[in-house]
């Protein structure tokens, strides 16, 4: 089987609050082993990911007109449900518990929350 090729360098999301979306995102990451990298002086962003990559930013030089989906790779089915409960924990709201999504592929395992300025936030795991 071919080596998945990662095809986006990072991501930034709009929020209306960085203090809030920074504490709702440092919790709901955790056990994916993503954490707050920190910011930047020049720019209101916070950096989230592994210790190498800062592939996930939250900003508020960015609007928060419409929602966005993002979806957080998870090594095991554990970190899945892990994710959504600390996600929920930090206040967001449930869009879909952790379980099989059959509709999108036989081994497609995930869970959905709306984190606070409604973007839908994923983990999924896929054995590859």
């Amino acid at each position: 089987m071919p080596r998945r090729r990662v095809v986006i360098d990072h991501v930034t999301v709009g929020v209306s609050d960085l203090t809030r979306s920074r504490a709702f995102y440092a919790r709901a990451l955790l056990p994916l082993g993503f954490s707050d990298l920190g910011g930047m002086q020049e720019l209101p962003v916070v950096f989230f990911g592994l210790e190498e990559a800062s592939d996930f930013a939250i900003s508020t030089a960015y609007t928060t007109g419409a929602p966005v989906h993002v979806a957080f790779a998870a090594d095991r089915r554990e970190q899945v449900d892990a994710f959504h409960a600390a996600a929920l924990a930090a206040g967001g709201r449930d869009n879909g518990a952790p379980g099989l999504r059959p509709q999108y592929s036989d081994d497609y395992y995930a869970a959905f929350v709306i984190d606070p300025d409604g973007h839908n936030v994923e983990a999924v795991h896929r054995p590859r």
